[in-house]
């Protein structure tokens, strides 16, 4: 039976656990030679490695059952396990999971196989989260990064530190909370516009925030599509949907901003000399193992693991007074928004050796 509990009282136990937390570099299991010299990545809450621990936010997952199937337990990351980005590091040979950025650590010989950037409720937009306060929007991520790359030359010097930049691999992966968390949330600043022109501010920030990053050196750089966030226990939950079908309002948005982000991505290819964008379709991906879980191993694709509040557990986050299931291997959806450790094992095998299904014009690592 789900458990219920007061909303202040699971606040008041977030915080007191966000204080217990703390963040290590924490090694990777790998013999295989290492594919590229680093790797940057910016995004939101399904790459965050442990950013938001160091910030002042209601986004926050260094608390349990965050981490439960994580060796070194709950440092920040919003699922029981690892994200794509951890996965996807491990198959490019690194020995280290990539550090975030804010944890005082993460400076000299530590910075030297790329950092992490990647804040949960970060958007596009720089008003995407405003419901959770604090966050690091792309715009800030990237100035972050400005910061390592002096870092980076200061270190190895001015061609080696400029070689490094250019030939590592960079992952960016935003947009759901542009669209959960900010145009369909209460209060939305961007909520008096229509559905097209939304996606229009959102494609035309985008293209300058990717080119801003083309600016600084990146030449091979992978962008996430958004995934069916119509689909999610969260968004199951807040429009009472019925057999969990998905809010096919939301969906056919964010597929609609996908098509012309993939647009945005040829046109960049075809513009800027040297670079390489790839297109990494999570939203079929994703969509794929919810529609029909049981051929990859699951047997609920609609509710979370750890959740409360509703049919589907989508109410409230991940906490230690949630309701945790009894296997986690069953279920696609850890918690309200973010997928399982054994769903990001899958989709970073699609991103990693995929066909065009999954990524185009290339793989990673074809990349």
């Amino acid at each position: 039976m789900e458990s219920c509990c007061d909303v202040g009282l699971i606040l008041s136990v977030v915080l007191w656990c966000s204080v217990l937390a703390t963040h290590h570099v924490w090694p990777i299991s790998r013999t295989s030679a290492q594919l590229v010299p680093a790797t940057f990545c910016f995004g939101d809450s399904l790459a965050d490695p442990g950013n938001n621990n160091y910030i002042n936010t209601l986004s926050k997952a260094n608390y349990p059952f965050n981490g439960i199937d994580f060796a070194a337990g709950p440092t920040g990351r919003f699922t029981n396990g690892r994200t794509t980005v951890d996965i996807i590091g491990e198959l490019l040979g690194f020995k280290y999971y990539l550090p975030p950025y804010m944890a005082p650590s993460t400076t000299g010989n530590a910075i030297r196989y790329g950092v992490n950037y990647a804040s949960g409720a970060a958007g596009i937009l720089d008003s995407s989260g405003y419901a959770f306060i604090g966050r690091i929007p792309l715009s800030q991520q990237l100035d972050q990064f400005a910061k390592t790359s002096a870092q980076i030359t200061q270190l190895l010097g001015s061609e080696a530190g400029s070689n490094l930049i250019a030939q590592s691999i960079y992952s960016v992966n935003l947009g759901a909370n542009d669209f959960l968390d900010n145009y369909y949330a209460p209060f939305s600043p961007i909520g008096n516009l229509s559905a097209g022109a939304v996606n229009n501010l959102l494609l035309s920030t985008y293209q300058q925030h990717l080119t801003k990053l083309y600016s600084m050196g990146a030449r091979k750089i992978v962008v996430a599509s958004v995934g069916p966030a119509g689909c999610t226990p969260y968004r199951l939950t807040t429009t009472l949907a019925v057999n969990g079908e998905c809010d096919q309002k939301v969906n056919q948005q964010i597929q609609a901003f996908n098509t012309g982000l993939e647009a945005l991505l040829d046109g960049l290819n075809a513009n800027l000399p040297g670079v390489h964008f790839i297109y990494l379709n999570a939203y079929d991906a994703v969509y794929e193992i919810i529609e029909n879980p049981n051929a990859y191993g699951f047997t609920i694709s609609d509710t979370a693991c750890c959740g409360t509040g509703g049919t589907y557990k989508g109410l409230l986050p991940c906490t230690p007074l949630s309701s945790l299931c009894t296997d986690r291997t069953n279920y696609v959806f850890w918690d309200p928004y973010h997928t399982s450790d054994k769903a990001n094992v899958i989709l970073s095998n699609r991103f990693f050796y995929g066909d065009s299904s999954y990524a185009r014009p290339m793989n990673i690592q074809q990349l």
